[in-house]
């Protein structure tokens, strides 16, 4: 292995940051080194310099021993001898060489230090790029971004305690010191806001040393804002950003390192110095783990705040599912008791020839309707009392479920200092900062920042809405296909020889298509989440938040249509439109379908259980054998190469080659979109199947864990990033919660036996004996005198066809039941949302707490500086310059400018004044 080394560049910025929020949680779940986080050595390269390799001066700034890797850029090479590149692929090589060469130098430019070594065969090379940010570039950056990090106690400072200290800290002790945690683990929620000419200032907990100051995933932001920034050519043509040149194939990977080695050494976990992807992988990413609590604060450590509230919301929603599982399984066992005790299923089993049914189709034969018995008692297990129950406490289910939530998700962002990240913390995206046209002020920090008119972006967006529409009526085609596919196909086999396969035609034709359009939803997934992507990004969003959400949203409109729409034409559209004997109505030219046998609800239960069930089976394969097979391959192909250069595989393997053979993170949103999709189908069609809660149970213990070991062990690390909530899924899940009451009436309505069976008793015969005879019509004269014999068809319909008296009843009925059940659920939500508050009343009270301190700090202080106080839901602006005769209060985050140190007296206070 050879290995080249790159001068590093103008480490000039200076600066002071302006604020920081608490960086540990409140308790130290589990017990790991000191140092672990912060300071290893792990992606040093102090160990691994070959003779001859050097560093710039300017990279030894915080440790000459041991430079800090911060990122790696991975680009691979092709050196095969004798290899013929027509002249197309000669240039694009060129040109990708002159891109990468001219990136390299604009960091270098930035005061990144950069290195470079390589892994050498005699047909490949694979190139690693290692990115180090040395003092004053962290210290520029962390006040751009205003990374929040643990202020010192000072004499000249108001004693303001943290969130998680409630009293005022005993004398001689450190602000934010409580009985139960350490001084330096208990932040205080306060920041100088001078620029300081010296980056190591005493006022910060740490500062003194450069090297542990800055935790890896702070690091790890700062490097990520810069690559994202960096042009690598003109920047209004897009050629900017480490985005763009990995989608163009210029680098073949971007990531920062892992913290260390996952495995566990010799000694297990009472070996010393684990660090924290060990931590995580032995008390959150194994199997046996799967009935303990997942360790959220550490998994916010490592991967951010915004992987921390997915699996903080995954987790809470699986815990959610128990009790809807056991009801739902106890529904289903009420519906195997009464399998063989319910009258009507009896006598249709029983009846033997007493029923000739009308042929399916012109050229099919007459049926006997006693050959559907199985499928009747299969449709029974789903279609009872207990539904209407059932249906009425996931309504009930769900909107607790959410209020729940809310304070969950409120008591998580409180606690690790993100309450108002979207309103007043959150930057421009990178990619929209150096595409936006113009420069505008924003209201709220009082700064120029990157602008792209609104009305333009909402002419882009109503633009990429029709794409959205367009898309939806691909849809729709490959839907009629279907539809069209299960009439031909029962078409087809109820013309075979074989009574029994003609007798089960329309299952047979109903389970084909239902595969036919699982195969179908997932290729036409995979097209339309990459042309999102592309509308996304042109619609110019100017946060990250409001990006994702735009994506999310196209995505999953899509999604619901492409997922959702096999079963809506199932509950409320098949059979609908059939006709009768002698009448029946047509789609371009073949007879429109009918339910089976057994009823929509068991052909609804059977599509549902396909599509859900199916779906969770291939994704949990796909995770478990693809990232295997992937990183097999990865592993194989690179350790190869190494071979061939000579070198050691296994005690020569240094961490950037390490975290190269894993496999890139692909986010978050595949995560959500699954598990959205799934509390859909538990909700909106649980009156058809009420094992779905079950179902989803189980997948998601399994979920948890997997996803678990993905983000510790078999993909590389992921960018922190921070978040409030989970964004838009929650605005979907509330939707989903609207729609799931609305779709359960109408299926308990129309598709359900249960009202036409309370008609009969209620009119007919309590014990519902000759309700058979009483859901089945008779064929017109003129279609029996055709055929030389009369049958039957399962209608509500006169002797002549038209509907009856009884189907007019039973349409008031439903239509009734629709708009009761509804209203019913929708005020007992309502009134459940309004006796559970959306934050809890602990959370409450400490902000209010704080809220109380910083204007009590506003009138005690004194000295002459600036103190930016920042609060959860507040930012109070304490002003006391020596130049001013009083402090002034910015009262409100949204109107309050913010002051610059570099501005006059005489502007200050007129600024104050406003």
């Amino acid at each position: 292995m050879t290995s080249e080394a790159s001068p590093g560049s103008r480490c000039a910025r200076s600066g002071m940051l302006r604020r920081r929020t608490q960086e540990e949680d409140s308790a130290a779940l589990i017990d790991m080194a000191p140092g672990a986080g912060k300071g290893d050595s792990y992606g040093s390269t102090a160990n691994t310099l070959e003779p001859g390799g050097h560093q710039a001066a300017a990279c030894r700034v915080g440790s000459p021993a041991k430079p800090r890797i911060d990122f790696v850029l991975v680009w691979e090479e092709d050196l095969k001898p004798g290899q013929q590149q027509d002249n197309t692929t000669r240039d694009k090589t060129d040109m990708h060489g002159d891109w990468r060469e001219t990136f390299l130098d604009n960091l270098r430019a930035a005061g990144l230090c950069v290195d470079q070594r390589d892994v050498q065969d005699a047909d490949s090379a694979v190139h690693y790029v290692l990115l180090s940010a040395p003092w004053a570039v962290l210290c520029y950056y962390a006040e751009e971004l205003r990374l929040k990090l643990p202020l010192q106690e000072s004499e000249e400072q108001p004693r303001i305690p943290s969130r998680n200290c409630p009293t005022r800290p005993p004398t001689g002790r450190p602000a934010c010191w409580s009985g139960w945690a350490s001084p330096t683990s208990c932040w205080r929620t306060c920041l100088t806001c001078p620029r300081s000419t010296t980056p190591a200032s005493s006022k910060f907990l740490g500062s003194d040393n450069q090297d542990t100051f800055f935790s890896n995933t702070q690091r790890h932001q700062i490097l990520f804002e810069i690559l994202a920034k960096t042009p690598y050519g003109h920047e209004k043509k897009g050629l900017f950003g480490i985005d763009q040149l990995l989608s163009e194939g210029v680098f073949s990977a971007a990531f920062p390192l892992h913290d260390g080695p996952f495995m566990t050494p010799p000694e297990g976990l009472q070996a010393p110095g684990l660090n924290q992807r060990q931590v995580l992988s032995q008390h959150w990413a194994r199997w046996r783990k799967w009935n303990k609590y997942q360790p959220l604060d550490h998994v916010r450590r490592y991967f951010g705040e915004k992987v921390a509230l997915y699996f903080a919301w995954l987790g809470f929603y699986t815990g959610w599912l128990l009790p809807a599982a056991a009801v739902g399984t106890l529904v289903f066992l009420v519906g195997c008791s009464m399998l063989f005790s319910d009258t009507p299923t009896q006598e249709l089993c029983s009846s033997a020839d007493s029923f000739e049914m009308c042929p399916l189709c012109p050229d099919c034969p007459f049926w006997l309707l006693s050959s559907i018995c199985a499928l009747v008692q299969a449709g029974r297990l789903f279609d009872h009392g207990g539904t209407v129950f059932f249906s009425l406490f996931m309504a009930l289910w769900a909107v607790l479920f959410l209020e729940y939530w809310k304070r969950k998700s409120a008591t998580l962002a409180y606690r690790w200092g993100c309450s108002d990240y979207e309103d007043v913390e959150e930057r421009p995206r990178p990619q929209f900062a150096a595409s936006a046209p113009t420069m505008a002020l924003n209201p709220i920090t009082g700064e120029d920042e990157p602008y792209f008119p609104e009305r333009s972006r909402l002419h882009r967006v109503l633009a990429g809405s029709v794409v959205v529409v367009m898309m939806v009526a691909v849809v729709v085609m490959f839907l009629v296909s279907i539809i069209l596919y299960r009439a031909i196909m029962a078409i087809l086999v109820s013309k075979s020889d074989n009574t029994v396969l003609a007798a089960w035609a329309s299952r047979i034709a109903s389970l084909t298509g239902s595969v036919v359009n699982l195969i179908f939803i997932l290729i036409l997934s995979k097209i339309y989440v990459a042309l999102a992507h592309v509308l996304t990004r042109w619609e110019m969003h100017r946060t990250q938040t409001k990006f994702e959400d735009a994506f999310t949203l196209k995505v999953f409109i899509f999604q619901f249509v492409n997922f959702y729409s096999s079963p809506i034409y199932i509950a409320f559209f098949k059979g609908r439109f059939v006709g009768y004997p002698g009448n029946y109505h047509t789609l371009f030219g073949i007879r429109n379908e009918e339910c089976a046998a057994g009823g929509c609800l068991i052909e609804l239960a059977q599509e549902l259980l396909v599509i859900m069930v199916g779906k969770q089976i291939i994704n949990n394969v796909q995770e478990i054998l693809v990232p295997k097979l992937k990183g097999w391959w990865q592993k194989v192909r690179l350790r190869s190469r190494k071979r061939q250069a000579g070198a050691a595989v296994a005690a020569g393997r240094a961490p950037w080659e390490a975290d190269y053979e894993l496999l890139p993170c692909e986010g978050l949103f595949d995560e959500y979109l699954e598990m959205v999709l799934q509390f859909g189908f538990v909700t909106i069609f649980v009156a058809a199947c009420p094992l779905a809660p079950l179902f989803a149970l189980l997948n998601n213990w399994v979920e948890i864990r997997l996803d678990a070991r993905k983000f510790v062990s078999e993909s590389r690390r992921p960018v922190a990033e921070r978040a409030q909530d989970i964004g838009i899924w929650f605005h979907i899940l509330a939707g989903l919660k609207h729609l799931a009451v609305i779709s359960n009436a109408f299926l308990l309505a129309f598709s359900s036996d249960f009202l036409p069976r309370a008609y009969y008793q209620w009119s007919r015969a309590r014990d519902l004996r000759g309700f058979v005879n009483f859901t089945l019509a008779r064929a017109p004269p003129a279609f029996a005198a055709a055929h030389n014999r009369t049958c039957r068809y399962q209608a509500f319909r006169d002797d002549d066809g038209q509907y009856s008296r009884t189907y007019w009843n039973l349409l008031a009925i439903r239509l009734a039941f629709v708009i009761v059940f509804e209203h019913v659920v929708f005020s007992i939500g309502r009134v459940l949302d309004l006796l559970v508050p959306d934050i809890p009343e602990s959370v409450e009270i400490k902000v209010k707490r704080e809220y109380y301190l910083a204007k009590q700090a506003l009138a005690e202080n004194e000295a002459p500086q600036c103190i930016v106080v920042y609060s959860p839901l507040w930012v109070l602006l304490v002003v006391a310059c020596g130049t001013l005769p009083q402090c002034g209060l910015m009262s409100s985050a949204m109107s309050a400018p913010r002051i610059r140190t570099n501005e006059t007296p005489g502007r200050m206070q007129r600024s104050a004044r406003t």
